[in-house]
């Protein structure tokens, strides 16, 4: 029986990890990008080629959209695409840390409907389709329960503390970060933090994995006006994220 496409980025993640693994420890030929979008490494590149391979042999009918690949002139036209993010964390990952992450999903007209971020050197993988939950290591998660952002565990940047965005005043939550933003939103899902925002300019490759499976978990997810996020767009961003439970979702996306 053929495999669906939550199955095929099970096997994609894998195989990913096993390619990054095989990297952890050697030599990693860093180097910055031309357009100043930070470091990329040898692992990086690779990883990039194994789930290419892998994924658009399996759906050469779908778009491909990457960090690490050239435009897809045929994405914007295709019904079906693939959003990658080869290393989410690539900093973390070079300073030998462990909250790096490979996320992938599949948008139908705009909208993710399968997704999967894995964690190599935690050994976690995080899944979800639309309609069927959110599971981590095939098991059930959920958000947490919080009804307030005061007092809440965020996941979120210093930028996003910047007194701009707060014009009511910067609420009293604790705020924590990780420096993949699929894992952070993996997190929330996980119901290990109550909630997580950006405030900059998303890359659709780094949240559409998270996205899913936040959603599948019962989080309410949106740009940071409440509006509901579009994926495979021309400009491959989204006006940042939030993701949390409904009534800490609206004390963010109302915060002006």
């Amino acid at each position: 029986m053929p495999e669906n496409d939550l199955e095929l980025l099970i096997r994609a993640s894998r195989a990913a990890a096993e390619t990054s693994l095989g990297f952890v420890g050697g030599p990693l030929d860093v180097r910055e990008k031309d357009d100043g979008q930070g470091p990329v490494t040898a692992a990086d590149l690779a990883v990039n080629e194994v789930l290419e391979d892998i994924l658009r042999s399996a759906r050469p009918d779908y778009g491909w959209l990457s960090e690490e690949s050239a435009e897809d002139p045929n994405r914007l036209t295709s019904e079906y695409c693939f959003i990658v993010d080869p290393i989410d964390g690539t900093r973390s990952f070079i300073n030998g840390e462990k909250t790096w992450s490979h996320s992938m999903a599949v948008a139908k007209n705009g909208e993710v409907v399968a997704g999967a971020v894995i964690v190599p050197m935690r050994d976690q993988l995080y899944t979800a389709s639309q309609g069927a939950g959110a599971h981590l290591n095939g098991q059930v998660i959920s958000v947490a329960n919080a009804t307030s952002l005061q007092g809440a565990n965020i996941l979120a940047t210093k930028q996003n503390m910047e007194p701009d965005h707060w014009p009511q005043g910067i609420p009293t939550f604790k705020r924590h970060h990780r420096p993949s933003i699929a894992y952070r939103l993996c997190l929330v899902a996980e119901g290990r933090f109550d909630a997580m925002f950006t405030f900059r300019k998303s890359w659709e490759w780094d949240i559409a994995a998270g996205a899913i499976i936040c959603a599948e978990a019962g989080a309410k997810v949106s740009d940071q006006s409440g509006q509901t996020l579009h994926f495979n767009s021309a400009e491959a961003h989204t006006d940042g994220i939030v993701a949390a439970p409904d009534q800490i979702w609206g004390e963010v996306t109302q915060r002006r």
